[in-house]
């Protein structure tokens, strides 16, 4: 098959599925050692094993990286640190898009950047809410609240003898007056933790 018929059949989809072909009687021998020619002259760019992307030019789309973190791994939504700094939280800028998963822990690194995935249970993933990026692509991203408590909670073993000089000197946050109280207390309740109900209570 030819790029530009490749390109026709799947310019509408903002990501490529393998699964997909497949279905459709594209995918065999020959297709996969051609994918792979149009991957080395950045024709189509792979995200993970099994799902790729056009290049900017030839996407219909613009792909937002938080629309492409929920595609590469789920269920998930972003949390921790890129939440925190999205919400100016933090001072850092972060560019790696964290995430947490009721799966297990992994981590992609590709073209459109690196893709960290924290697991937590089930029973804490919650918090979060759909939004819409600039093309109208859904993601899925906590509260602020439920950024701070996700990130507390994954950090706990960084705390030990002062919990508020940890918080000063390892955690900077800043605009925490953006946070509603109740539902920092609501959200650590879920976790059933001692530390991180001290933690959140210095916290807030």
């Amino acid at each position: 098959m030819k790029y530009e018929k490749f390109r026709a059949k799947v310019k509408n989809l903002p990501i490529i599925d393998i699964r997909y072909l497949k279905l459709a009687g594209e995918y065999n021998h020959a297709f996969k050692i051609q994918l792979q020619r149009w991957q080395k002259k950045g024709k189509v760019i792979k995200l993970k094993r099994g799902l790729y992307v056009l290049n900017s030019e030839d996407r219909k789309d613009n792909l937002s990286r938080l629309f492409i973190s929920k595609e590469l791994y789920g269920p998930s939504y972003v949390s921790l640190e890129y939440a925190l700094s999205f919400y100016g939280l933090i001072p850092e800028k972060v560019v790696d898009i964290t995430c947490v998963t009721t799966k297990k822990t992994m981590s992609f690194e590709n073209a459109m950047g690196k893709f960290i995935y924290q697991h937590i249970k089930e029973k804490y993933f919650t918090g979060f809410s759909e939004q819409r990026d600039d093309s109208n692509f859904a993601y899925f991203i906590a509260t602020p609240e439920k950024a701070v408590v996700d990130f507390l909670y994954l950090n706990q073993n960084r705390f030990s003898g002062d919990y508020k000089r940890v918080l000063l000197e390892s955690f900077r946050f800043q605009n925490t007056d953006i946070l509603d109280k109740t539902k920092m207390v609501n959200y650590t309740e879920l976790f059933f933790s001692s530390k991180l109900e001290k933690i959140i209570k210095l916290l807030v």
